[in-house]
């Protein structure tokens, strides 16, 4: 009876003994092995044996991680408050150093992109928040992935959700819309009244070279009146005609 229930702990033994020693890792998946605490080799991706109690392993995901940044009060250079929110593209590309060289990866990439992303952009005015978005994510990429890169992590992208802004702000910033608008708006005008202008200086100095197209102009514009079903009429005479019978008074 004992040698029986000798030789079934034993089997148990050797089953967990060599279930410990066998380990299967897919091929996103890396292994990094550890012989009595010093760190041994990188293994995997597909069936990896190691001897239990002599040797541990510690299993690392190389697929990208999509780390969402929680909403951040940022100062901008012009002094404005506003809430910016994020999302962070990363994956380890030494598997050897983002377990060796950092507690906890996930953890420390999290909140240095929060720190970076409230230094980034404070050093940038609201407007260029606002207006050159795709240039502030490439700021915060390459400063994310200057840190990392100890750590055996890439920062692939950076994408800012949303820039939120008090209400006061919201209400400043349609005013200045409103007035550029404005503005552009009256720029257009006086262009205009100067082409205007120039036209009617280079049509007046046509008229003056030829007397008669100004009888032909005068001609043209009685019979626009008389066109239109008017009770008055006014019929504009040219300056020369009067000037005549006034000299002619005058003697």
């Amino acid at each position: 009876m004992l040698t029986q229930v000798a030789g079934i702990v034993v089997v148990v033994a050797a089953v967990a003994f060599l279930a410990s020693s066998i380990w299967v890792f897919r091929e996103y998946e890396r292994g990094i092995v550890f012989f009595l605490g010093r760190y041994d080799k990188v293994a995997g991706p597909g069936l990896v044996f190691i001897i239990p109690l002599l040797q541990q392993i510690v299993r690392v995901d190389l697929r990208t991680v999509v780390l969402e940044v929680p909403t951040q009060d940022v100062i901008s250079r012009d002094n404005v408050s506003v809430k910016v929110s994020a999302v962070i593209y990363f994956r380890i590309v030494d598997a050897r150093n983002a377990i060796i060289e950092v507690e906890n990866y996930f953890n420390a990439t999290s909140q240095l992109a929060q720190t970076t992303l409230r230094s980034v952009l404070g050093k940038h005015q609201l407007d260029d928040m606002l207006a050159e978005r795709e240039k502030l994510n490439i700021d915060v990429q390459q400063a994310l992935d200057a840190q990392t890169a100890s750590w055996g992590i890439k920062v692939s992208n950076v994408e800012i959700k949303q820039i939120d802004l008090t209400e006061s702000m919201v209400r400043a910033i349609a005013r200045q819309a409103e007035a550029e608008r404005e503005r552009r708006a009256k720029v257009i005008h006086a262009e205009g009244e100067l082409q205007a202008a120039e036209k009617l200086a280079q049509a007046a100095t046509i008229l003056a070279k030829e007397p008669q197209s100004i009888q032909l102009r005068y001609l043209e514009t009685l019979t626009v009146i008389g066109a239109d079903k008017n009770t008055t009429v006014i019929f504009p005479l040219p300056i020369d005609v009067i000037s005549h019978f006034l000299q002619a008074k005058k003697d």
